[in-house]
């Protein structure tokens, strides 16, 4: 029965043990990832003292272990699994750090930023690697052979016997020297409390003003000191200073002669003399001058306000086949308010009729007929027109393609749609010239054109469509104060 009892208690204690030691590895387990988890890698120069399955921790806490560790494309490959529920940004880093000075590291992360996570396989960079514990003896080794240089150096200089007698020399000249400031200062005792009690309130009040001297004088010392060192000069030639007084002693000739020339000029002045003198003195001069400066700041207070529009524009004539050309410039001082200039290239040209009244005694002929002739030539046309806006409705009177003519704009959709009527060519044929079309900005300054021609003349009453390019030119304005000079010449 007691064999029994005996078995009975070393298996109880098997199966203890055999519990235990499996719950240690499931704890064990789930602390390092248990095989759960995803493995990320990277590439270290030195992975000494790291093993497998060793933590892996974030901050001091284990949040994985190490899977694997390989040589690989000359470093040193280290897997490591991380727990499904940390996750590693698109920085995150690995680096290596010493546990102890016996050579132990351990893996360490830092979790990172920005998107998108680290996923199983991918590849994370590494942190600046740690000085090591071999690093270290290799600093501890070189500072000892410094420390031991130092020493024989000092052995050398005061271990022999004539380094004994030179210390002790040094040693008794110390002990006189600090035996006759002792009785130096026993004997001025009053005079030195006073010199330090001034000095303290000296430095007490002037403190900082006396630093800021102490810079200066020392900041001039320097470049006094510079100038002298270059006084000599080089190959026979004056130095630096020597030229810079030479120099100085001229311009103080020359400031001389030109106050006496400020003097005199100042004394005309003051008598009325000279343009100047007149304009100080003369009150109707000085109104003439004030108001030719104030018309000049209104001119280019109006300069400043004009704007100038340019519009290129080319449209197709579809019976008569042809390409009609604009260049358009439009002189606006005010917003309700432009002049309008225009250069027109139609390839029809310019088409005047004449009307003849003929008397005949021809009997083949009627007594009393009339004959039309019409001329077309080829010339350019120009416009030079005023406008005038009210609300949406714009006037224009003036030069119309070289013939008197009226015209009105309507302007829609906040300015981006317009409807343009044109009547001209009074007296240059038998009807006037009325157009209409309409246009559209589809395209910021890029507009689309298109309307009928000649109206009221159906033999050449024609239809249209054509593209502007329409634009604000700063720079035109600042030429034009110059360009009547210039067509002057």
């Amino acid at each position: 029965m007691a064999k029994v009892s005996q078995a009975a208690k070393i298996g109880l204690f098997v199966v203890v043990t055999a519990a235990a030691g499996y719950l240690v590895f499931r704890t064990v387990g789930s602390q390092v990832g248990g095989g759960k988890g995803y493995v990320v890698h990277a590439y270290l120069k030195d992975a000494t003292g790291i093993a497998k399955h060793s933590r892996v921790t974030i901050a001091g806490i284990p949040v994985g272990s190490v899977e694997d560790i390989r040589l690989e494309k000359g470093l040193a490959r280290i897997d490591v699994r991380i727990n499904q529920d940390v996750k590693l940004h698109q920085t995150a880093r690995l680096g290596v750090r010493s546990a102890s000075l016996l050579g132990e590291n351990i893996v360490i992360l830092a979790e990172g930023t920005g998107e998108p996570d680290k996923k199983d396989g991918d590849e994370i960079e590494t942190m600046a690697e740690a000085r090591s514990v071999e690093d270290l003896k290799e600093t501890v080794g070189r500072i000892a052979d410094l420390v031991e240089k130092v020493a024989q150096q000092l052995a050398a200089s005061v271990g022999s016997e004539e380094g004994g007698r030179n210390m002790k020399a040094i040693l008794k000249n110390l002990a006189d020297a600090t035996e006759a400031i002792n009785l130096t200062v026993r004997e001025n005792r009053t005079v030195i409390k006073e010199t330090l009690e001034n000095i303290d309130r000296i430095t007490l009040t002037g403190g900082p003003e006396l630093q800021k001297i102490l810079v200066n004088v020392r900041i001039i010392t320097d470049d006094v000191k510079e100038l002298l060192a270059q006084q000599a000069g080089k190959d026979g030639q004056p130095g630096e200073l020597r030229s810079t007084m030479e120099r100085i002693n001229r311009a103080s000739q020359s400031l001389e002669s030109a106050l006496g020339h400020a003097d005199n000029i100042a004394a005309r002045i003051d008598r009325g003399e000279g343009t100047v003198g007149r304009l100080t003195k003369d009150e109707t001069l000085i109104n003439e001058v004030q108001g030719v400066a104030e018309g000049v700041n209104d001119y280019v207070d109006s300069l400043r306000r004009l704007q100038t529009i340019v519009g290129l524009r080319s449209d197709y004539n579809f019976l008569a086949n042809t390409i009609k050309s604009y260049v358009e410039i439009r002189l606006q001082p005010r917003e309700d308010k432009y002049y309008l200039i225009e250069l027109i290239n139609d390839p029809r040209g310019r088409t005047s009729f004449t009307q003849t009244d003929v008397d005949t005694t021809n009997p083949n002929d009627p007594a009393h007929y009339r004959t039309v002739t019409t001329t077309t030539t080829d010339a350019f046309r120009f416009t030079i027109q005023f406008a005038r806006r009210l609300g949406p409705f714009t006037g224009r009177f003036g030069i119309k393609e070289s013939t008197g003519g009226i015209g009105v704009d309507t302007h829609l959709l906040s300015n981006r749609f317009e409807i343009v009527q044109d009547l001209f060519g009074f007296g240059e044929e038998i009807r006037p010239r009325y157009r209409l079309w309409v246009g559209y900005e589809f395209i910021h300054r890029l507009w689309l054109i298109g309307g009928v021609d000649h109206i009221f003349l159906p033999n050449r009453r024609d239809y249209f469509l054509g593209l502007q390019l329409r634009f604000t030119d700063e720079d035109l304005k600042t030429i034009l104060p110059f360009s009547g000079a210039a067509g002057g010449r």
